[in-house]
């Protein structure tokens, strides 16, 4: 049984939660916080993943070192993480207690800066000293600001920080001890300072404010005019040491203490850096809403002089500060607030996050494209189901949005936006072109997935709410559940009429399911009457069996064969029953493995809490064996059917940033009276953008109507891929989907002891196939496996394959399902498949519903090599063409030339010709001429 070898595998659904987003240093990967998850976006290969680490709080801030190995990540709560992306685990943690607002590397890789309140940190980079046991030396701390330090930047050569701060002021501080600049402060913004940087090779600063205000800064000095100043205890050693040398300075040492005096009275003369205002940008002309000004973030790009500038208005404006801020595009992408920018090193690609939309933007300036434009739902998911091949998943959220999402790249590809309320329920046709959808709008709507289209809508005669949608195998018969009218409303998806209504229930139906099995038109449902209804849909309008549950109804599923239903009832128990019979096979009681926190506002324990807690989505296992089930909590448990035994339960987060994730409210969290100091609304720093703020009585500024909330995690959907490696859950976190973990090598099957890794090579190398292949199945080790089956010949497979016992033939099939989708060799491994599905084709027949998690793979595989080849075919034909069409074009033109060069010749020749005749002409004249005179 495999089902408790599930591990996190990948985040969907959710694409940007808030924080900074970086670039790599190669410039293809885009690095940005999901909640307390961070996401890679490939943008060469178009494809993204997630770290698996996780921290307790949302991320906010991200700095990535100058050798691209090491992230550094802050929490919302000030603890910092230090990230290897090679190995993609945390190897240091270290606690602030303060929130961190901004991280950067120093260029030359050896040191860490930080802000934290009113003050900068300074640490050693990690690398940098050998071993240590904390990797957080401190070097220096700058203290002077009157309020939270905001942003900061290192100059190119490490020795100089600008720090922006809270009271409108910038700081440049050097990092080692020099005569002429100690700390000088920078004033001339009316609000806070959002950004600052460096100039490349030079001390000059740029500051942008809130308020929309950019101003370049020039130094007085270059950077070669800073004057290091001599550390006085080394000066001090240095005389000693010289002072126990007997010997007697000589003539050039004594030349250089007079240089060494002179210069120190020099010193005493120094002019101090100032630094001088060169440009002055109002950003606000540039927007249509000039009152609504406020810069959310900023980014410049110090090669190319370019800088970005965002606002919470949706826009954000390019401008070239070689031409005096000159407007160089201007671009809305959104009416929500834009909370992060990055650039690309080579500045060619704008990153753009909307928090509030969980949208990301990677978008190229200089041809106003898209390199990336992803968009998570607005709110919160509400159904997830997986294609019938296992390679999609398809997402239904409260924005009324349908979402199609690649388990192969993690991006979204499609968006269906029809509907116009919540979306219910969905569910894909046998043949997988379609999608079906319910939703609270009070329509039921049919989307083709080859054209993207809408080409079927189902309405009822009087306006219902629906609540639950199904398609039978067929696909021929569509079924959804009243909220409000309590029927059961069933449809022809082919002519789009209401074939007949279903009654019978007395409270709102919540979930209604068809029999998986082929050419059955079973389907069951259940609602808030406490009942659980059989129907057959074609032979009579009522219900078959009526079954009288303890609690109402919240879920139902039918197993893959067809021939159990699982329901999920209010008191916090699964029964299966079987829906031929209406008999109880199974009863599970799992309320008290869903667990419980305490929220911030509630009065009573979790342990009372609990009592209310319920699973409100089922989903069975691909072999049936196996039911997963989730609801008002933050835990997923895989129940054996058979056992009636919790397997393993999944704590799909950890994130305190939702609420009651704790059984119990801390002390620290409470005031002397007793109220939770949670409840106590923060509105400063809220990340709106919008200037939300209460500062003294009687002086309110924007929109009050703002408020701070945490959600709760609750599961609202459970998925199970057709394919048997993974499975999906749609939470208040996101889409997490979660795989089968490949590092269990060793699962033996009837092991003996002369079965070893060298035995099989020996095996391999006395040319005996079949006998090496039924030990590497027995070992089931992966690389074995692989080796034997690479080692084989292609002539000696269908011999290898006619002598395979039954039992092997499973194993060497499910491992072949698996490898088919990473191997290069697909030729070979399709051969392997063929010859085993051919042979013992019969055989596995009878075994179909137990290997149809490995079929549904194979099958998934095949379809994606299939589309990738066409792909890359496609490309080659067009190509080939582009090239054929291009060297018949130079022939043409090879061939237009020389007829010019002909042509050309055959001028210069009539021309030759004709000179000639000329001269000849002329040197008769002459002599004629000689001859008069003579």
């Amino acid at each position: 049984m495999l089902s408790y070898r599930y591990k996190f595998s990948n985040l969907l659904g959710t694409v940007y939660r808030h924080g900074d987003i970086i670039f790599s240093h190669d410039g293809n990967t885009v690095i940005c916080p999901v909640g307390n998850k961070i996401s890679l976006y490939d943008l060469r290969n178009n494809r993204s993943h997630t770290l698996p680490i996780e921290a307790r709080f949302n991320y906010t801030s991200l700095a990535l070192s100058p050798n691209g190995l090491i992230l550094v990540a802050a929490e919302e709560d000030g603890e910092v993480h230090i990230i290897n992306l090679n190995f993609r685990n945390v190897l240091y943690r270290k606690r602030f207690n303060q929130p961190i607002k901004s991280i950067k590397f120093s260029p030359d890789g050896k040191h860490i800066a930080l802000t934290k309140e009113n003050a900068v940190f300074v640490y050693c980079a990690p690398g940098t000293n050998k071993r240590v046991f904390d990797p957080f030396v401190m070097e220096r701390v700058f203290h002077g600001a009157y309020d939270d330090t905001t942003c900061l930047d290192w100059s190119f050569d490490s020795r100089v920080l600008a720090i922006g701060s809270r009271d409108m002021t910038t700081r440049v501080c050097p990092f080692g001890k020099f005569k002429n600049l100690q700390e000088y402060s920078i004033g001339g913004n009316k609000d806070t300072v959002i950004a600052v940087f460096f100039e490349e090779k030079t001390l000059g600063l740029c500051t942008v404010g809130a308020d929309g205000v950019v101003t370049m800064w020039n130094c007085s000095v270059d950077p070669d005019g800073l004057i290091p100043e001599e550390d006085p205890y080394k000066a001090k050693v240095k005389e000693k040491e010289e002072e126990e040398d007997d010997v007697p300075p000589t003539q050039e040492e004594i030349e250089k203490l007079k240089m060494k005096k002179i210069k120190s009275d020099d010193s005493q003369s120094i002019e101090r850096i100032y630094y001088t205002r060169n440009i002055r940008l109002f950003l606000a002309q540039h927007l249509a809403a000039a009152q609504q000004v406020r810069v959310t973030a900023a980014q410049y790009h110090k090669s190319t002089r370019l800088l970005v500038v965002a606002f919470g208005t949706g826009d954000f404006l390019l401008m070239d500060m070689n031409d005096k801020g000159a407007l160089v595009h201007s671009l809305n992408i959104s009416k929500q607030t834009i909370t992060s920018v990055a650039m690309n090193p080579s500045g060619d690609w704008i990153a753009l996050g909307v928090s509030s939309l969980g949208q990301l933007v990677v978008w190229e300036w200089q041809s106003e494209s898209f390199i990336l434009k992803q968009q998570g739902h607005f709110n919160n998911m509400r159904v997830v189901i997986y294609s019938p091949n296992g390679e999609n998943l398809a997402t239904g959220g409260e924005d009324g949005k349908v979402k199609m999402w690649s388990t192969y790249s993690s991006f979204c590809f499609v968006t269906f936006s029809e509907h116009t309320a919540t979306i219910t329920g969905l569910t894909f046709t046998q043949s997988g072109r379609a999608i079906i959808s319910s939703s609270l709008d009070g329509t039921v709507r049919a989307f083709d997935l080859i054209r993207y289209r809408n080409f079927k809508t189902l309405t009822s005669p009087h306006p219902t709410q629906f609540s639950c949608v199904t398609v039978d195998s067929s696909g021929e018969l569509v079924a959804a559940g009243g909220q409000d009218s309590h029927d059961i409303f069933l449809w022809s998806l082919q002519t789009g009429k209401l074939l007949e209504v279903l009654s019978g229930h007395v409270g709102p139906v919540v979930s209604v399911q068809f029999s998986k099995e082929p050419g059955s038109t079973m389907m069951a449902s259940t609602g808030w009457d406490g009942t659980v209804k059989v129907w057959d849909a074609i032979a009579n309008t009522t219900a078959k069996e009526t079954i009288v549950l303890s609690s109402d109804g919240l879920c139902v599923c039918f197993r893959p064969d067809g021939k159990q239903i699982a329901v999920a009832s209010m008191d916090g128990q699964i029964t299966m029953f079987n829906p031929s019979t209406g008999q109880q096979e199974g009863n599970i009681t799992g309320r008290n493995d869903l667990g419980a926190g305490r929220a911030d506002a509630d009065k009573i324990t979790a342990k009372k809490n609990l009592e209310a807690k319920a699973f409100t989505c089922l989903c069975y296992s691909s072999d049936g064996k196996c039911i997963l089930a989730g609801g008002q909590s933050k835990n997923v448990c895989i129940y054996s059917i058979e056992d009636e035994l919790l397997i393993k339960k999944f704590e799909i987060t950890q994130n305190r940033s939702f609420d009651a994730m704790d059984e119990i409210i801390s002390r620290r969290k409470m005031a002397e009276n007793g109220i939770n100091l949670a409840l106590i609304e923060d509105r400063e720093g809220l990340g709106s953008g919008k200037g939300v703020s209460i500062k003294l009585p009687g002086t309110r500024h924007g929109d009050m109507a703002l408020r701070a909330f945490r959600p709760e995690v609750h599961i609202t959907s459970l998925t199970f891929s057709p394919t048997g490696r993974s499975w999906a859950a749609s939470s208040s976190e996101g889409l997490l989907v979660y795989s089968l973990d490949n590092d269990w090598l060793f699962d033996p099957l009837n092991l003996d002891v002369s079965n070893t890794p060298s035995a099989v090579k020996n095996k391999l190398k006395e040319k005996d196939y079949s006998t090496a292949l039924m030990m590497a199945v027995r070992l089931n080790i992966k690389l074995l496996k692989q080796e034997v089956i690479e080692t084989i010949p292609l002539n000696s497979i269908n011999l290898v394959v006619s002598s395979l016992p039954q039992i092997y033939v499973e194993r060497a099939l499910t491992y072949l399902a698996e490898a088919l989708e990473s191997t290069p060799h697909i030729g070979l491994y399709t051969k392997w498949v063929t010859s085993l599905i051919t042979q013992h084709g019969q055989t596995m027949k009878a075994r179909a519903p137990h290997i149809m998690s490995t079929l549904n793979g194979i099958q998934r595989a095949l379809s994606t090599h299939q589309t990738n080849l066409s792909k890359v075919g496609s490309h080659n034909e067009y190509m080939l063409s582009y090239l054929l069409a291009q060297a018949s074009l130079r022939k043409k033109r090879g061939h237009e030339d020389s007829q010019d060069e002909d042509e050309g010749n055959s001028k210069l020749a009539h021309m030759s010709s004709d000179a000639e005749m000329e001269g000849e002409d002329r040197l008769e004249d002459m002599f004629d001429e000689e001859e008069v005179e003579a």
